[in-house]
Protein backbone atom coordinates (compact mmCIF):
# COMPACT_ATOMS: atom_id res chain seq x y z
CA UNK A 1 0.00 0.00 0.00
CA UNK A 2 1.11 3.54 -0.77
CA UNK A 3 -0.58 6.84 0.03
CA UNK A 4 -0.01 10.53 -0.48
CA UNK A 5 -2.15 13.65 -0.36
CA UNK A 6 -2.44 17.15 -1.74
CA UNK A 7 -4.44 19.99 -0.17
CA UNK A 8 -7.59 18.52 -1.73
CA UNK A 9 -7.10 14.79 -2.31
CA UNK A 10 -5.95 11.74 -0.40
CA UNK A 11 -4.78 8.97 -2.76
CA UNK A 12 -4.22 5.44 -1.43
CA UNK A 13 -2.75 2.91 -3.90
CA UNK A 14 -2.55 -0.86 -3.63
CA UNK A 15 -4.00 -4.19 -4.77
CA UNK A 16 -7.21 -4.11 -2.73
CA UNK A 17 -10.31 -6.18 -2.26
CA UNK A 18 -12.55 -3.47 -0.89
CA UNK A 19 -16.08 -2.42 -0.07
CA UNK A 20 -17.39 1.14 -0.09
CA UNK A 21 -20.61 2.80 1.05
CA UNK A 22 -19.74 5.91 -0.98
CA UNK A 23 -20.81 6.94 -4.47
CA UNK A 24 -20.26 4.09 -6.93
CA UNK A 25 -19.56 1.79 -4.01
CA UNK A 26 -20.09 -1.91 -3.48
CA UNK A 27 -17.55 -4.73 -3.27
CA UNK A 28 -14.85 -5.24 -5.90
CA UNK A 29 -11.13 -5.30 -6.60
CA UNK A 30 -9.68 -1.79 -6.84
CA UNK A 31 -6.23 -0.21 -7.09
CA UNK A 32 -7.01 3.22 -5.63
CA UNK A 33 -8.96 4.80 -2.78
CA UNK A 34 -9.70 8.55 -2.87
CA UNK A 35 -10.99 11.11 -0.38
CA UNK A 36 -11.49 14.41 -2.18
CA UNK A 37 -12.36 17.86 -0.86
CA UNK A 38 -15.17 19.77 -2.60
CA UNK A 39 -16.89 23.00 -1.61
CA UNK A 40 -20.24 21.35 -0.87
CA UNK A 41 -20.22 17.54 -1.08
CA UNK A 42 -23.92 17.14 -0.26
CA UNK A 43 -24.83 19.62 -2.99
CA UNK A 44 -22.53 18.29 -5.70
CA UNK A 45 -24.68 17.83 -8.80
CA UNK A 46 -23.04 14.59 -9.91
CA UNK A 47 -20.77 13.04 -7.25
CA UNK A 48 -19.89 10.06 -9.48
CA UNK A 49 -18.73 12.39 -12.26
CA UNK A 50 -16.73 14.46 -9.76
CA UNK A 51 -14.91 11.35 -8.52
CA UNK A 52 -14.29 10.22 -12.11
CA UNK A 53 -12.78 13.62 -12.99
CA UNK A 54 -10.52 13.55 -9.93
CA UNK A 55 -9.36 10.06 -10.90
CA UNK A 56 -8.64 11.01 -14.50
CA UNK A 57 -6.78 14.19 -13.50
CA UNK A 58 -4.62 12.00 -11.26
CA UNK A 59 -3.84 9.63 -14.14
CA UNK A 60 -5.99 6.85 -12.69
CA UNK A 61 -8.41 4.37 -14.28
CA UNK A 62 -11.85 5.31 -12.86
CA UNK A 63 -13.38 1.78 -12.79
CA UNK A 64 -10.60 0.68 -10.42
CA UNK A 65 -11.23 3.56 -7.99
CA UNK A 66 -13.39 3.91 -4.90
CA UNK A 67 -13.89 7.57 -4.01
CA UNK A 68 -15.41 9.66 -1.23
CA UNK A 69 -16.23 13.38 -1.13
CA UNK A 70 -15.90 15.75 1.81
CA UNK A 71 -15.83 19.45 2.63
CA UNK A 72 -12.90 18.95 5.00
CA UNK A 73 -9.54 20.07 3.56
CA UNK A 74 -6.95 17.30 3.48
CA UNK A 75 -4.72 19.46 5.64
CA UNK A 76 -7.06 18.32 8.45
CA UNK A 77 -6.75 14.64 7.63
CA UNK A 78 -6.17 12.40 10.64
CA UNK A 79 -4.11 9.22 10.10
CA UNK A 80 -4.08 6.41 12.66
CA UNK A 81 -1.77 3.40 12.60
CA UNK A 82 -2.47 0.37 14.77
CA UNK A 83 -0.30 -2.66 14.04
CA UNK A 84 -1.46 -4.00 10.65
CA UNK A 85 -4.19 -1.44 10.01
CA UNK A 86 -4.11 2.20 8.95
CA UNK A 87 -7.16 4.45 9.16
CA UNK A 88 -7.69 7.78 7.37
CA UNK A 89 -10.41 10.06 8.79
CA UNK A 90 -11.82 13.44 7.81
CA UNK A 91 -14.68 14.63 10.00
CA UNK A 92 -17.22 17.40 10.48
CA UNK A 93 -20.73 17.36 11.99
CA UNK A 94 -22.72 20.40 10.79
CA UNK A 95 -25.72 18.38 9.55
CA UNK A 96 -25.80 15.22 11.68
CA UNK A 97 -29.05 13.30 11.60
CA UNK A 98 -31.78 13.62 8.97
CA UNK A 99 -34.09 11.72 11.30
CA UNK A 100 -34.07 14.40 14.03
CA UNK A 101 -37.40 16.07 14.88
CA UNK A 102 -37.46 19.37 12.94
CA UNK A 103 -38.72 21.15 16.07
CA UNK A 104 -35.58 20.12 17.92
CA UNK A 105 -33.59 22.77 16.11
CA UNK A 106 -30.04 22.59 14.76
CA UNK A 107 -27.56 20.33 16.49
CA UNK A 108 -24.58 22.51 15.66
CA UNK A 109 -24.40 26.23 14.88
CA UNK A 110 -20.76 26.45 13.75
CA UNK A 111 -19.61 26.22 10.14
CA UNK A 112 -17.54 23.03 10.30
CA UNK A 113 -17.99 20.64 7.34
CA UNK A 114 -20.66 18.00 7.84
CA UNK A 115 -19.32 14.61 6.78
CA UNK A 116 -17.36 11.85 8.51
CA UNK A 117 -15.37 9.83 5.97
CA UNK A 118 -13.40 6.81 7.16
CA UNK A 119 -11.03 4.72 5.04
CA UNK A 120 -9.66 1.64 6.78
CA UNK A 121 -6.85 -0.34 5.12
CA UNK A 122 -5.86 -3.75 6.46
CA UNK A 123 -2.61 -5.51 5.55
CA UNK A 124 -4.32 -8.87 5.81
CA UNK A 125 -6.64 -10.71 3.43
CA UNK A 126 -10.35 -10.45 4.22
CA UNK A 127 -13.30 -12.23 2.65
CA UNK A 128 -16.26 -10.18 1.43
CA UNK A 129 -18.06 -11.16 4.61
CA UNK A 130 -15.11 -9.85 6.62
CA UNK A 131 -15.16 -6.55 4.74
CA UNK A 132 -18.83 -6.03 5.53
CA UNK A 133 -18.32 -7.08 9.13
CA UNK A 134 -15.60 -4.43 9.45
CA UNK A 135 -18.05 -1.72 8.38
CA UNK A 136 -20.10 -2.63 11.46
CA UNK A 137 -17.00 -2.34 13.68
CA UNK A 138 -16.20 1.09 12.20
CA UNK A 139 -19.77 2.37 12.55
CA UNK A 140 -20.14 1.17 16.13
CA UNK A 141 -16.89 2.90 17.08
CA UNK A 142 -17.91 6.13 15.33
CA UNK A 143 -21.25 6.17 17.15
CA UNK A 144 -19.54 5.58 20.51
CA UNK A 145 -17.01 8.32 19.77
CA UNK A 146 -19.79 10.82 19.06
CA UNK A 147 -21.67 9.76 22.18
CA UNK A 148 -18.48 10.21 24.19
CA UNK A 149 -18.32 13.79 22.93
CA UNK A 150 -21.86 14.41 24.19
CA UNK A 151 -23.70 14.21 20.86
CA UNK A 152 -27.13 12.62 20.50
CA UNK A 153 -26.60 11.31 16.98
CA UNK A 154 -24.62 8.41 15.52
CA UNK A 155 -23.35 10.17 12.38
CA UNK A 156 -24.21 12.66 9.64
CA UNK A 157 -26.41 12.27 6.56
CA UNK A 158 -23.40 12.02 4.24
CA UNK A 159 -21.01 9.74 6.16
CA UNK A 160 -19.19 7.04 4.19
CA UNK A 161 -16.83 4.15 4.88
CA UNK A 162 -14.30 2.24 2.78
CA UNK A 163 -12.77 -0.99 4.04
CA UNK A 164 -9.83 -2.30 1.97
CA UNK A 165 -7.70 -5.39 2.46
CA UNK A 166 -4.58 -6.73 0.77
CA UNK A 167 -3.79 -10.41 0.49
CA UNK A 168 -5.71 -13.63 0.15
CA UNK A 169 -9.25 -13.23 1.46
CA UNK A 170 -9.34 -15.52 4.48
CA UNK A 171 -10.68 -13.50 7.41
CA UNK A 172 -14.45 -13.89 7.68
CA UNK A 173 -15.10 -12.33 11.05
CA UNK A 174 -13.94 -8.81 11.91
CA UNK A 175 -16.43 -7.80 14.57
CA UNK A 176 -15.26 -6.24 17.83
CA UNK A 177 -14.95 -9.67 19.46
CA UNK A 178 -12.07 -10.51 17.09
CA UNK A 179 -8.48 -9.28 17.36
CA UNK A 180 -8.60 -7.37 14.07
CA UNK A 181 -12.08 -5.98 14.68
CA UNK A 182 -11.04 -4.72 18.11
CA UNK A 183 -8.06 -2.88 16.62
CA UNK A 184 -10.29 -1.28 13.98
CA UNK A 185 -12.76 -0.31 16.70
CA UNK A 186 -10.06 1.22 18.93
CA UNK A 187 -8.46 3.14 16.03
CA UNK A 188 -11.78 4.68 14.93
CA UNK A 189 -12.93 5.37 18.50
CA UNK A 190 -9.68 7.25 19.09
CA UNK A 191 -9.47 8.85 15.64
CA UNK A 192 -12.94 10.37 15.18
CA UNK A 193 -12.60 12.87 18.07
CA UNK A 194 -9.11 13.80 16.88
CA UNK A 195 -10.37 14.39 13.34
CA UNK A 196 -13.27 16.50 14.62
CA UNK A 197 -10.82 18.52 16.69
CA UNK A 198 -8.77 19.19 13.55
CA UNK A 199 -11.74 20.35 11.44
CA UNK A 200 -13.19 22.53 14.20
CA UNK A 201 -10.14 24.75 14.27
CA UNK A 202 -10.80 28.22 12.92
CA UNK A 203 -9.60 28.95 9.41
CA UNK A 204 -10.21 25.52 7.87
CA UNK A 205 -8.34 26.50 4.71
CA UNK A 206 -5.31 27.66 6.68
CA UNK A 207 -2.41 25.40 5.76
CA UNK A 208 -0.69 26.36 9.01
CA UNK A 209 -2.31 23.24 10.42
CA UNK A 210 -0.91 19.95 9.20
CA UNK A 211 -2.16 16.40 8.99
CA UNK A 212 -1.76 14.52 12.25
CA UNK A 213 -0.43 10.99 12.67
CA UNK A 214 -1.10 8.74 15.63
CA UNK A 215 0.64 5.42 16.23
CA UNK A 216 -0.38 2.85 18.82
CA UNK A 217 2.82 2.00 20.65
CA UNK A 218 3.55 -0.94 22.93
CA UNK A 219 6.91 0.49 24.01
CA UNK A 220 6.91 1.53 27.68
CA UNK A 221 3.19 0.84 27.98
CA UNK A 222 0.31 0.63 25.50
CA UNK A 223 -0.67 4.13 24.39
CA UNK A 224 -1.36 6.39 21.42
CA UNK A 225 1.54 8.59 20.34
CA UNK A 226 1.14 11.67 18.16
CA UNK A 227 4.02 12.02 15.75
CA UNK A 228 5.15 15.55 14.93
CA UNK A 229 8.27 16.44 13.02
CA UNK A 230 8.33 19.77 14.85
CA UNK A 231 9.03 18.48 18.34
CA UNK A 232 10.40 14.96 17.98
CA UNK A 233 12.41 14.08 21.13
CA UNK A 234 14.50 11.56 19.17
CA UNK A 235 15.84 13.98 16.54
CA UNK A 236 18.25 13.18 15.03
CA UNK A 237 17.51 9.47 15.20
CA UNK A 238 19.80 8.55 12.30
CA UNK A 239 22.26 11.29 11.32
CA UNK A 240 22.84 15.01 11.63
CA UNK A 241 21.09 16.93 8.87
CA UNK A 242 18.42 14.28 8.24
CA UNK A 243 14.96 15.38 7.04
CA UNK A 244 11.93 13.96 8.87
CA UNK A 245 9.06 14.84 6.55
CA UNK A 246 8.41 11.11 6.06
CA UNK A 247 9.16 9.76 9.51
CA UNK A 248 5.65 8.30 9.28
CA UNK A 249 6.66 6.51 6.09
CA UNK A 250 4.16 6.34 3.19
CA UNK A 251 6.10 3.32 1.83
CA UNK A 252 5.46 1.17 4.91
CA UNK A 253 5.68 -1.78 4.77
CA UNK A 254 8.02 -1.78 1.77
CA UNK A 255 9.19 -5.37 2.53
CA UNK A 256 12.59 -4.59 0.97
CA UNK A 257 15.03 -6.62 3.07
CA UNK A 258 17.92 -4.33 2.14
CA UNK A 259 16.14 -1.64 4.17
CA UNK A 260 14.46 -3.54 7.00
CA UNK A 261 13.59 -6.95 8.38
CA UNK A 262 10.74 -9.09 9.62
CA UNK A 263 10.53 -9.32 13.41
CA UNK A 264 8.18 -11.15 15.73
CA UNK A 265 5.11 -9.13 16.69
CA UNK A 266 4.36 -8.48 20.33
CA UNK A 267 0.67 -7.94 19.57
CA UNK A 268 -0.32 -10.76 17.21
CA UNK A 269 0.86 -14.05 15.81
CA UNK A 270 3.52 -13.95 13.12
CA UNK A 271 5.93 -11.18 12.20
CA UNK A 272 5.75 -7.47 11.44
CA UNK A 273 7.93 -5.28 9.26
CA UNK A 274 10.67 -3.47 11.20
CA UNK A 275 12.29 -0.60 9.30
CA UNK A 276 14.05 1.09 12.23
CA UNK A 277 17.50 0.99 10.51
CA UNK A 278 16.21 2.50 7.24
CA UNK A 279 17.45 6.01 6.39
CA UNK A 280 16.17 6.21 2.79
CA UNK A 281 13.36 8.69 3.47
CA UNK A 282 15.57 10.73 5.78
CA UNK A 283 18.06 11.56 3.02
CA UNK A 284 17.40 15.24 2.09
CA UNK A 285 17.68 14.61 -1.66
CA UNK A 286 15.25 11.68 -1.50
CA UNK A 287 12.78 13.62 0.65
CA UNK A 288 12.74 16.51 -1.81
CA UNK A 289 12.32 14.11 -4.74
CA UNK A 290 9.43 12.24 -3.08
CA UNK A 291 7.64 15.46 -2.16
CA UNK A 292 7.87 16.57 -5.78
CA UNK A 293 6.97 13.10 -7.11
CA UNK A 294 4.62 11.51 -4.52
CA UNK A 295 3.90 8.44 -6.67
CA UNK A 296 7.58 7.56 -7.10
CA UNK A 297 8.25 3.85 -6.59
CA UNK A 298 10.66 2.44 -4.04
CA UNK A 299 12.97 1.30 -6.85
CA UNK A 300 12.97 4.82 -8.27
CA UNK A 301 13.88 6.33 -4.89
CA UNK A 302 16.72 3.87 -4.34
CA UNK A 303 18.00 4.52 -7.86
CA UNK A 304 17.70 8.27 -7.34
CA UNK A 305 19.82 8.11 -4.18
CA UNK A 306 22.41 5.91 -5.88
CA UNK A 307 22.64 8.35 -8.81
CA UNK A 308 23.09 11.22 -6.38
CA UNK A 309 26.00 9.40 -4.76
CA UNK A 310 27.56 8.59 -8.15
CA UNK A 311 27.33 12.23 -9.25
CA UNK A 312 28.74 13.43 -5.93
CA UNK A 313 31.70 11.06 -6.19
CA UNK A 314 32.47 12.17 -9.73
CA UNK A 315 32.42 15.81 -8.70
CA UNK A 316 34.84 15.15 -5.85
Amino acid sequence: MRYHSTDTTLIVRGAFRACSTGTGGGIRNVTTLLNHTVTNPSGTADPAYTIECVARRSGLYPPSVFGLLTAVPMVHLCIIRYDNIIVFITAGITHPDIGRDNEAGPVRTDNSPGTINIICCVEEGMSDQGLLDAIISVTEAKALALAGLGHEFAGTVTDAVIIASEGEGKLQYTGCATSLGLKIHKAVLFGVPKALEMSSRKGTSDTHFEQVFFIYSTISGNRWIEWSKGNCPYYPCHFKGQMCDFCFCPLYPCKDETLGEWTRSSQREGKVWNCAPCTLNHQPAVVRHLRANPQATLLELKSFLKNQDICRNKLT
